[in-house]
């Protein structure tokens, strides 16, 4: 069987979006190249680390002695993106491994995504790793300029801070519905 590869290289439009409600919100991995659109689904705390990640590329890119690439210090406003998800979401996979670079020779951060792989036990999963057949259905590969990485992290960091608020007391989140805090020991 081979792999499915959702690729964007230089894509029009890629964000961190969410549907639902704060608290039951699902993150979703959003790019679209021309009419091809690619959701994937992730934790908050993916979204939150790849921003997180891209910031330190980017950073580390801006204090080399020999930079060429014109890394924005911040998002540029143009680039910013506050549009929802494209909808309807239909959830190409769930995330359950990512790797993260750049590009030198296209000064573009590049994203690789593989889904999440149930398997039945930790001796199933060894074997099909011994093996080489644990081989992903799917993957995104995803190729952003210096700007529009900066932008994408941006939103994402925003995205992920916009839940719901915590609790002034005991620091868990609050519900809409209400909240009430945990007894202390």
């Amino acid at each position: 069987m081979s792999t499915i590869v959702h690729e964007h290289d230089w894509p029009d439009r890629v964000v961190i979006g969410t549907v639902g409600r704060p608290g039951a919100r699902t993150f979703y991995l959003q790019a679209r190249t021309g009419r091809r659109l690619t959701s994937v689904a992730l934790e908050k705390q993916w979204a939150a680390s790849l921003a997180e990640k891209i910031d330190e590329i980017l950073d580390g890119l801006m204090t080399e002695d020999d930079n060429r690439f014109s890394v924005p210090p911040r998002a540029l406003p143009e680039l910013l993106d506050d549009d929802p998800v494209e909808q309807p979401v239909e959830e190409d996979f769930r995330l359950g491994q990512m790797r993260l670079s750049f590009d030198r020779s296209t000064a573009q951060v590049v994203v690789e995504a593989y889904p999440l792989v149930e398997v039945e036990s930790e001796e199933e999963a060894e074997r099909l790793e011994r093996e080489g057949t644990l081989v992903p259905e799917e993957e995104l590969i995803l190729r952003m300029p210096v700007g529009t990485a900066r932008a994408f992290a941006e939103r994402a960091r925003r995205v992920v801070l916009a839940g719901r608020p915590e609790c002034p007391l005991c620091g868990r989140p609050m519900d809409p519905d209400g909240h009430v805090c945990p007894p202390l020991q």
